[in-house]
């Protein structure tokens, strides 16, 4: 865990205790202690959100090379290549895309990145998700401490994609969204790796 998230996490914490305040205050019938503490909380989340999104817009785009690791916390993904692969139908105006990824657990206990997942994107903006059925071991697998295993998750793309990018996420529904300079944060620019494959 890192400073920002434990920022987070230290935020959540005092919010909680305030809201703990605020019923007991309610409770003794301390109307204005308690409207004062509501307003602090409030406030103080007003602040912490506007940093959150001044810093997601002003961030650039960070753009990770093939080979390179993408690591959250112990366990760390690298895209180690791009293959087109063979298999549908000529009138589907679409083409398979397998991207081999390596998946390594740098920590002392066999674990997984339950919520990570992965998208391609092209210079459009289009977007599309892994084919379910099509790719073999999952990127949520579990790894054994210290080793690694390679998960090729395969997209059926537009024929006409091109600059495809991969993106790794963990999905809007995570505390990382609120995360001041996470890539999964609100209006944050996704992390990225060109697979340039056209």
């Amino acid at each position: 865990m890192n400073l920002r998230e434990l920022l987070l996490v230290g935020l959540a914490g005092w919010t909680a205790i305030g809201v703990i305040g605020i019923t007991i205050s309610l409770a003794r019938r301390e109307r204005r202690k308690a409207a004062y503490g509501l307003a602090w909380i409030v406030g103080v989340w007003v602040v912490y959100l506007a940093v959150l999104l001044t810093v997601s817009l002003r961030q650039t785009q960070r753009v990770v090379a093939l080979g390179q690791p993408q690591c959250f916390d112990e366990m760390c993904f690298t895209v180690i290549g791009v293959s087109e692969l063979e298999g549908l139908p000529a009138q589907d105006r679409r083409r398979l895309v397998r991207v081999s990824v390596r998946i390594a657990n740098r920590g002392h206990k066999p674990q997984s990145e339950e919520l990570i997942q992965a998208y391609l994107i092209d210079h459009e903006g289009r977007l599309w998700g892994e084919s379910p059925g099509l790719s073999g071991v999952r990127l949520t697998t579990r790894v054994p401490a210290g080793q690694s295993v390679l998960s090729e998750p395969v997209f059926a793309v537009s024929e006409d994609a091109t600059g495809l990018k991969l993106v790794f996420t963990h999905g809007h529904r995570q505390p990382g969204v609120l995360v001041i300079g996470n890539s999964d944060s609100l209006l944050h620019q996704r992390t990225v790796v060109p697979l340039d494959q056209r």
